[in-house]
């Protein structure tokens, strides 16, 4: 899909390197051009909290594309772990496949550590009174299936949810939709103390 077969999996463009082998040799990562949303004929429509993954062609946005490149490589080199961080929330996603981490991997580690993992205790008492609340709003939005059902009336009143049934999905507050990965090593170095070729930032939107 992506210019030729650069991107396609197996063996026949290049090793598949380990963080150690990657730091060691000073790699650059190059990301595939639909994880930074640079590919015009595959804009990928990333929902992480349904974790659907469709797309559309830049120039024909009212038809929607299957994801049929969701087994391509997502770097080149290829690499056995990509660690995944975003200004959205404090936590970190690591994406691990020994035959080389792929497009797919990225899309579907990161939905599952944000639907599946719940809050914990220390995680929501660092979040202000009014912050906890909205969690817990997004939490009842969650699991009522949908905005119209969990609001309907409950305006103006304390949402009853309690704070163990929040996931990580919740604190982003509806900015849900996957908006590209990059490098930006100042931010790293912030955020876990150092850079590395793996480490990416993720940007969401609403």
């Amino acid at each position: 899909m992506t210019e030729g077969t650069r991107w396609s999996p197996g063996m026949s463009y290049g090793p598949i390197l380990r963080p150690t082998d990657l730091y060691l040799l000073n790699a650059k990562l190059e990301i595939h051009p639909i994880l930074t949303h640079s590919f015009d004929a595959f804009h990928l429509d990333f929902n992480l909290a349904t974790g659907e993954t469709i797309g559309f062609n830049a120039n024909e946005r009212d038809r929607q594309l299957l994801f049929t490149a969701k087994n391509e490589s997502a770097t080149l080199p290829r690499v056995t772990e990509v660690i995944i961080i975003s200004r959205s929330s404090p936590w970190c996603t690591i994406v691990h496949n020994e035959d080389g981490v792929s497009l797919a991997d990225v899309c579907g580690d990161i939905w599952r550590e944000y639907t599946e993992s719940g809050l914990t205790e220390i995680e929501f008492s660092t979040l202000s009174a009014v912050d906890q609340e909205r969690i817990k709003r997004m939490a009842l939005v969650r699991e009522s299936g949908g905005y119209t059902s969990a609001f309907a009336g409950m305006w103006g009143t304390s949402c009853a949810i309690p704070a163990d049934r929040c996931k990580r999905i919740d604190w982003l507050r509806g900015k849900v939709y996957f908006d590209g990965l990059e490098h930006d090593d100042e931010f790293a170095k912030s955020r876990l103390g150092f850079a590395a070729p793996n480490v990416l930032k993720m940007t969401l939107s609403v």
